[in-house]
């Protein structure tokens, strides 16, 4: 049997290439057209059963982590914005993966997660890119109408907008 030194250990696993060519293959996998702004960002636009989502992908090769970010089709008023973050917050209180929040400057409601990758190889790290589109429109979609209340509404109840955080018993 033979015995890798820590040194030829860690080549191992900085040999993993740009997990953006991972992204790149789910991507073409559901037939979705994105653009590849350099080797370090890809964004795509899709279609959700509520929405439409942008996905961006951001690789940043020093820390060995990618951003992601999955932004809804929703852009919050200004008067509502504390409203919103209070929303926001309380969703996240929920979530065992990333996070919610409405970005400064566009009021752009969007899922978040920042991911490491040292130490994956390129079938793990697929893996775990797969799961991470799947679990952000899973959570974006299960949220849409808790973030369409706000986007629309200029004065909310409490009871509606407690009503669009439920998790429905079925599906229609």
């Amino acid at each position: 049997m033979t015995s890798l030194t820590m040194n030829e250990q860690i080549d191992v696993f900085e040999d993993v290439s740009n997990p953006l060519d991972s992204v790149e293959e789910i991507l073409c996998a559901n037939d979705w057209a994105f653009d590849r702004m350099s080797e370090e960002e890809l964004c795509v636009q899709i279609s959700g059963k509520m929405g439409e989502y942008k996905m961006f992908f951001v690789w940043q090769e020093d820390y060995s982590a990618m951003q992601f970010c999955c932004e809804y089709d929703l852009t919050i008023p200004a008067d509502v914005l504390d409203r919103a973050a209070k929303t926001a917050s309380a969703i996240n209180n929920g979530l065992w993966l990333g996070h919610f929040d409405i970005r400064p400057k566009t009021n752009v409601p969007s899922f978040r997660h920042t991911s490491l990758f040292r130490g994956m190889t390129y079938s793990s790290g697929a893996d775990h890119l797969e799961d991470l589109v799947d679990i952000a429109l899973s959570e974006c979609e299960r949220y849409y109408p808790a973030f369409d209340l706000l986007s629309k509404a200029k004065k909310q109840s409490g009871a509606a907008l407690a009503l669009a955080m439920m998790d429905p018993a079925g599906e229609s």
